[in-house]
This record gives structure tokens, sequence and C-alpha cells, in this order.
């Protein structure tokens, strides 16, 4: 099968208007499948701008960039008008530091982060690590979210590896940093039975913040406010105060730097409590709720309506 010329052309424009270019399933604040998560996510690691195309949007694209590179899988990685790859590649690439190099970028910091062991969990680990023979060594990965998979595994030159009290331990290059001041404790008591870690790098939970603390904050530019309730319900009561709002989609917010305090308000409070969840789980390190949402706000400012 040949690809149409007025289709090529559009992608020889794409590709030729941005030097990065990700062919993706979803959006990358929403991808639509692992593999496309795995390759915007290492991208955005980076801190890199790019373009990105969801081809479930579009099923011109879909096939056609499988024919334009003679490549049958989404995603797919360009750089400067030349096909990389797809999700395995890329993480390929990402881990041996080839991807930062190709998009312009320093090399990666390899140092080990610094970890600590308490001796009930260097014991603990030490007793799983001989059970299993001895040749193994405890990874640790740390997604965007700060979830924390730990796990045996077989040694990687590709990973950073240290050892801490005697226990070999090894990190995806894509979440060391994030293990910098991890701790590792192991409980057997009124806790639970199991390892407890303590990151301190992770997001607070998302906090309450009554309408005047937030009026206050952002009166100050010290906290932006994002009402997620629709224009017929922002008509009804306004915030008065400066806000975004999600009438263009998730993805300007998620673009805010994570640690740009932020602050969520719905009409009594749940809604803005699952979106400053979400944004919360998305890496943003500071994230409230407005308590009482937008009614509450009413008890203390004549100005705001109540519906």
């Amino acid at each position: 099968m040949s690809l149409d010329p007025a289709l090529r052309q559009r992608i020889d424009t794409l590709l030729g208007e941005n030097r990065v270019v990700l062919f993706m399933k979803g959006q990358p604040q929403a991808p639509q499948c692992g593999f496309s998560a795995k390759a915007s996510g290492l991208l955005r690691e980076l801190a890199v701008d790019f373009a990105h195309v969801d081809v479930l949007s579009d099923p011109d694209i879909r096939e056609g960039i499988k024919l334009y590179g003679q490549w049958p899988t989404i995603p797919q990685l360009y750089i400067g008008g030349e096909l990389v790859g797809g999700s395995d590649i890329i993480e390929q690439m990402f881990a041996s530091g080839e991807l930062q190099s190709a998009l312009g970028l320093p090399p990666p910091d390899r140092t080990p982060p610094n970890v600590s062991l308490s001796p009930a969990a260097a014991q603990m680990l030490r007793k799983a690590i001989d059970d299993a023979g001895g040749e193994v060594v405890v990874e640790l990965g740390i997604d965007p979210t700060y979830r924390t998979r730990l796990q045996l595994a077989q040694p990687n030159s590709s990973a950073i590896a240290t050892t801490v009290d005697g226990i070999p331990l090894q990190f995806a290059l894509s979440g060391a940093r994030r293990a910098e001041g991890l701790k590792i404790d192991y409980a057997d008591d009124e806790r639970g039975r199991g390892l407890l870690i303590d990151n301190p790098n992770a997001p607070k939970p998302v906090r309450p913040l009554s309408p005047a603390d937030t009026a206050a904050r952002v009166a100050a530019g010290t906290l932006t406010l994002v009402d997620v309730r629709p224009a017929e319900e922002r008509a009804m009561a306004a915030a008065p105060v400066a806000c975004i709002t999600l009438d263009n989609g998730i993805d300007p917010i998620g673009d805010l730097p994570p640690e740009q305090p932020l602050a969520f308000l719905c009409h009594h409070g749940g809604r803005s409590q699952q979106a400053a969840e979400h944004f919360r789980q998305q890496g943003h390190r500071e994230v409230y709720n407005v308590d009482g949402g937008i009614d509450a706000w009413a008890d203390i400012d004549e100005r705001v309506a109540r519906y």
C-alpha cells in the first residue's frame, strides 16, 4: 500500500515545523495506552518541548504514519524529521543517555541517590536476597506520581547502582532523582508487617484551604486558582478573584510548573477535590481544595451569589 501524496505532505509539514514530534494514542496528560504513556512520560521527564499527534482522533494519520516511516506500531517518535522508534527504543535510549544526546540535552545525572535503611529493613532485605540465591539486587522504581515499586531483580548495567549497609540497590534512571533522601524501614507491629517507605520528595496530600485564605494568596500572587465548574455554573456565581478554568481542557493546567501552588474550586468541594487529587498524582507538589466551594465563599463575600 502506498501513502497518499496529500497525507505525506501533511506529515512532512508537521515534521518540518516541529523538531520533536510524538505520534501517540491520546494526549500527554491523558494517554490512551501504556506504551504512549511511557513514551510521553519520558519526554516530559526530560522537560523537552515536543509536539504530539493523537492518532486516535485522526485515523488517516494513524495509518499513514505507519507507512511513512515503515514502522508498524504506535507510539512513534521523530526528532529532526528522523524516526527514532517506538516505546521500547525510547526507553532504552533514555536509560543509555542516547535520547538526551539526540535532543541536545546534557548527559543524565547518574549520581546514586542518598537512601537510608533502618537496621530492621537491612536485615529483612538481606534475608530476601539470600533466599533468592544472592545474585540479585533490590530494584527501586519511583514513577512520576511517586508510587514506589520495590522488587528483587537481576543487576542491570544501564541502571544506577549503589550499596547501602551492604544491600545492593539499583534505580532506573527515570526515577533515581525522585529517590533522593528516601528512608526505608521495616515494621511488624500495629502499623502492619512489611517495608515502610518515606519519600520526602512526594507531593503532600491535597489540603483544604478556606475561601478567605484562597483570596488572600491569589491576591498576593502565590497561588493559582482553578475553577473546575462549567461556564454556565460560573455565570451563576463567579469567584471574585482571578482564576483559570478547564474550558480548554486540562493541558494548560498540567503544563504549569510542578512547584506552582494550585487550588481547585467547584460548587461545594466534591468535584474540585477529585480534580485536585488528579493533579497531585501528576506531580504537582502543593495542591489545595477550596473548602466548601463557591457556596462557602458566599459566606464571606456578599458579591458571590448562591445557587
